[in-house]
Parts: structure tokens; C-alpha cells; sequence
């Protein structure tokens, strides 16, 4: 999908091999924040370098699951560059809650055996939620470079998403997990319906689906 502006030129586009750190790093500076993964990643406010160090790792082994797995990397390029990058996986995918055995070793190393069970956890209720719902995508990340939100990059990318869907025949739709309110109200006003509000570790967040 490419979008033609009066001064940019913006195209949807799986990741180029090469920019998998770019990606990472826009990654993490979106979800430094995020309420359920500093309470999963035991976040410290006197220890800030812990939850870090253990937030990089999680990015860095998803990243590289999704990569070996061939699964939608998909990135936004404005002028060739990347500005916003989503990370989707199919439901029928063989990433399941679990993983394979060397991700989950890898994370119990860098982010804690206790941690890396509740993500384990987190993800399989919510793949109980979604079961009625076929054969999905789900949105495990999207992220913005943050030197330009606000100027509609998120929406771009979403609706390559919604080109992504339609080209799979045997799609019924994507899904995303969401903890803030602004984040919920975003993704419905680009069509997506709630279907159930899931709490984990007293973080509540809606599951939406599209």
C-alpha cells in the first residue's frame, strides 16, 4: 500500500531485513510504559535498569520468533525510512502460547522464570477469549516513531493491516489487546469492536477485534 501526501510519500511494507533494530528500538520506547508489561516484567521504580534489560530481551526474542517463523513484520516507510512497524502473527501460526523450548529458555534467563510464565499466561487466556473467532491475525506490537505522533502514522499502518487481511482468504479478522483507554478509543475509530475486558495481575485491558 503506498499513500502519496503533497510533501511525503508513505508505503506499507513487510520489514526489510535490515531494519529489525530500528524496529526494536521503536518498540520499546512505545511499550517502556505499558502498564501490564511493567507489572509482568516487575517493574521498580529504584531499579529501572532491571525492567530495561528485561523489556529489551522480550523485544528482541519476539522479534526474532517472528522472523524465523516468516509471520507479518510490517513496516511504515515514509521516504524510504521506517517510522512505524507492526508485528502480527496468524492464529493457526506455530506460535502458540508457549513458544517453542529454546524462546522460553532465553526468556526465563533474561526476564525470569516467574515473569516469562505470567506472559505465557497472559497470552493463552487471551487466545481462549478469541477462539470463536477462527482463523485471526492478532497485533502483538505497533509502535510510532515518537518524533511523529500525532500526525496520522498509526492510522497509515492499520489500514495496510486491513490489506493484509483481506489477501488471506481464510482471515476472519485481526485482534489486539489493548490497556489504555486512548489506545481502546483509537482502534475503534479505525473499526474495531470490543468483545471482552480481561484483567491480569490487576491490570485490566479490552480485547478488540476487527
Amino acid at each position: 500500500m503506498t499513500v502519496d501526501t503533497q510533501t511525503d510519500t508513505f508505503s506499507v511494507q513487510y520489514l526489510a531485513a535490515e531494519d529489525i533494530s530500528i524496529a526494536a528500538s521503536l518498540i520499546y520506547q512505545a511499550y517502556h510504559d505499558d502498564p501490564m508489561l511493567q507489572t509482568l516484567l516487575n517493574y521498580i521504580e529504584n531499579n529501572k535498569s532491571a525492567y530495561e534489560k528485561k523489556l529489551r530481551s522480550l523485544i528482541r526474542e519476539e522479534l526474532s520468533t517472528f522472523w524465523q517463523e516468516k509471520q507479518p513484520l510490517i513496516g511504515l516507510y515514509r521516504d524510504e525510512k521506517l517510522k512505524a512497524v507492526a508485528c502480527v502473527f496468524e492464529s493457526n501460526s506455530q506460535l502458540q502460547a508457549q513458544r517453542y523450548w529454546h524462546w522460553r529458555l532465553k526468556l526465563m534467563l533474561s526476564a525470569g522464570f516467574l515473569q516469562t510464565n505470567q506472559l505465557i499466561e497472559k497470552e493463552k487466556t487471551i487466545r481462549d477469549a478469541l477462539k470463536e473467532q477462527g482463523n485471526y491475525y492478532f497485533l502483538a506490537f505497533i509502535a510510532v516513531d515518537p518524533h511523529f505522533h500525532g500526525q496520522g502514522l498509526g492510522r497509515y499502518l492499520l489500514r495496510g493491516l486491513n490489506d493484509l487481511v483481506k489477501s488471506n482468504l481464510n482471515a476472519t479478522g485481526m485482534a489486539v489487546f489493548v490497556t489504555r483507554k486512548e489506545h481502546s478509543e483509537f482502534f475503534k475509530t479505525e473499526g474495531f469492536k470490543a468483545l471482552k475486558q480481561l484483567t491480569f495481575n490487576k491490570i485490566e485491558g479490552d480485547l478488540l477485534f476487527k
